[in-house]
């Protein structure tokens, strides 16, 4: 049986990216090729003690856990499992059910919730595969690269580069859970280009108030020229792109934390209030208490 535990406020070393609707509506399931299969929710949650999920309708999207680490347990439609380093397990959309970490030796998970026109084959196409929901892999490092990958892009924002790079590799990512033959690694030793030099630039100050002039200056550009370069290889200004950050990194604190909004507002770099709260409410779709109720009033975390 599932145990339910009181959830902590969060876990040490804890990641995640909420990909914004607006951006899931009008780039993911808009694209030709993305629109297929795509990440709506990505993150690792390390020694996740006190985790628990229950969805008693389920979700509209596919999850995929990979457990590293310690133990857990899971329901899935009434069927119970138990969970153990290197086993992952794969959660039907609109399915029921729950899962939670073990009290004494937690686990530490890496997860994906998937949607698109070819989700639902791939489900089947595991399933089928496996004869179960669930399997085991035995190189967990190989599989952890992968996932890092995928993920690492899209923390660096939202740019039509860095959403067809990790949905494209999530292809890949998915096939390993099926066919566990070695891979060839491939290192990427290129230089870092401008845009890429600017945006780790804003990861680096997302705590800042940057202006287009100082972040033009840094990769030694005019404004002009730098704001036609950047959108022209992200899709937007780099100031709305400075934002995205910002408000993926705001996401994190009023997932993790109970820090106050104003003061979430200051850890993101903006010292108005309101102004924080417009910004984020038109990249996520909601206010920013809106937004931590919602997470709340769901049964534990993600």
């Amino acid at each position: 049986m599932v145990k339910r535990q009181r959830k902590k406020d969060g876990f040490q070393g804890q990641k995640a990216v909420i990909i914004p609707r607006s951006v899931l509506n009008n780039k993911c399931s808009a694209h030709p090729l993305i629109r297929k299969l795509y990440i709506t929710d990505i993150g690792y949650y390390p020694k996740a003690r006190y985790h628990y999920r229950e969805r008693l309708h389920g979700t509209d999207q596919h999850i995929l856990i990979y457990c590293h680490e310690g133990e857990g347990s899971m329901i899935i439609d009434k069927q119970e499992y138990k969970i153990s380093p290197g086993d992952f397990y794969l959660i039907p959309a609109l399915t029921r059910h729950t899962y939670a970490a073990n009290a004494d030796n937690p686990w530490t998970i890496f997860w994906i919730h998937f949607k698109g026109e070819c989700a639902d084959d791939w489900v089947k196409q595991i399933h089928q595969y496996l004869n179960s929901y669930g399997g085991f892999i035995p190189d967990g490092e190989k599989t952890i690269r992968l996932f890092n990958e995928i993920y690492t892009p899209l923390e660096r924002g939202y740019s039509m580069e860095h959403l067809m790079y990790s949905n494209m590799y999530l292809w890949h990512y998915l096939s390993t859970f099926i066919y566990q033959e070695k891979n060839k690694s491939r290192m990427n030793n290129t230089e870092t280009d401008t845009i890429d030099s600017a945006i780790d630039y804003m990861q680096k100050n997302v705590d800042q108030n940057l202006t287009l002039e100082k972040i033009a200056q840094h990769v030694q550009f005019s404004p002009s020229h730098f704001s036609l370069l950047f959108r022209k290889k992200t899709g937007f200004s780099p100031i709305e792109y400075y934002n995205h950050l910002k408000m993926q990194q705001a996401c994190q604190y009023l997932l993790f934390t109970k820090q106050r909004i104003k003061e979430i507002a200051l850890e993101v770099g903006m010292f108005d209030q309101h102004y924080f709260s417009r910004i984020f409410k038109k990249t996520m779709g909601v206010s920013p208490q809106e937004y931590r109720n919602k997470r709340s009033s769901e049964v534990g975390t993600r």
